[in-house]
């Protein structure tokens, strides 16, 4: 038997081997990494999806929550994992960001990869502490301007959208204000309510009852169209900075070289599950625009977006240990 034959023959068995081990799948329980901790965006979209998808599957979902380093930690767990379909990740905007600002980044985003499908985008929220003495956008601008270093904003950690959102604000506007990362957007969110920070950009759904209660003030959104949560909130664009938008997104990956047959099975079920009426609403209700696709249509969004941040990076001057 000559090599070739013995070659064409592996290929087969391999491919055989894939679509059985396809047709069986989910046989354990998988687990989805959440790269922040819980309270943030990435952390509710996955517990409002969970249950759905695990009907689409026919399966058990375990969310695990583990967060450090802009995402990092999560994102690098799912790249060591096995390419089997039982550790995904949910991805965010730190995909894109991160191979800017992370000089010794452990993995590559567009190779260590396998991208199954978006769930949908939201836009970031500007709010501030109701002690700040600002109500609008260009109060804030001149605030800042008049007492340089003396505000603090939180972040959920280096490389996330809410972080890029205010890099790109004091870019366009000139002011120094005083960066304090966090592991998520819940320690932030607390350092807001509790004064040791001032103001912060957020992802929309973790915030809305906090502005609608009043423990939040909200100046501006980041897309270039006003919520539907909030039709009475102006956007940045709106607010003097023209042509300023920022979205963050989240979808379903998996570890480089998953199965063909299962990364389909898992986007087939994602597309049903965002489609069901009451994960619809849920998502929806929060401000989130849902995005159905395939595979290659969240490869393609995800290029976009690492071509989008490097020279805002680049300008900005953001380089994290």
């Amino acid at each position: 038997m000559t090599k070739l034959v013995r070659a064409f023959i592996a290929v087969g068995i391999s491919l055989c081997a894939a679509t059985a081990w396809s047709q069986t799948y989910p046989s354990r329980t998988i687990t989805v990494i959440v790269p922040y901790p819980p309270g943030g965006l990435i952390d509710m979209v996955a517990r409002i999806v969970q249950p759905r998808l695990q009907a689409e599957l026919g399966g058990t979902i375990a969310i695990e929550n583990r967060s450090g380093a802009g995402g990092n930690i999560g994102a690098e767990a799912v790249v060591r994992a096995a390419p089997d379909g039982y550790t995904l990740l949910l991805g965010n905007p730190s995909l894109g960001i991160s191979p800017h600002i992370y000089p010794k980044l452990s993995y590559r985003p567009l190779v260590d990869l396998t991208y199954v499908g978006q769930y949908g985008t939201v836009p970031n929220v500007l709010v501030v502490n109701p002690s700040l003495p600002v109500k609008t956008v260009s109060e804030l601008i001149a605030y800042a301007k008049k007492n340089p270093g003396k505000l603090n904003y939180g972040s959920p950690g280096y490389g996330t959208s809410p972080q890029m959102s205010m890099e790109l604000l004091k870019g366009l506007t000139g002011t120094f204000i005083v960066h304090i990362p966090f592991r998520g957007a819940g320690p932030a969110t607390a350092a807001l309510l509790g004064g040791d920070t001032q103001l912060m950009f957020d992802n929309l759904p973790p915030q809305v009852e906090m502005i609608k209660s009043g423990k939040v003030r909200a100046l501006a959104v980041t897309s270039l169209q006003r919520s539907k949560v909030f039709p009475d909130l102006p956007t940045l664009d709106e607010s003097g900075m023209k042509g300023y938008q920022v979205t963050s997104w989240f979808g379903l990956v998996a570890p480089a070289r998953t199965p063909r047959e299962i990364v389909l099975r898992l986007n087939q079920a994602l597309n049903r599950s965002t489609l069901d009426a009451k994960v619809h609403e849920q998502l929806s209700g929060r401000g989130a625009t849902v995005i159905q696709g395939s595979p290659e249509d969240f490869l393609a969004f995800v290029k976009a977006e690492i071509e989008k941040w490097g020279p805002v990076v680049k300008r900005a001057g953001i380089v994290a240990d």
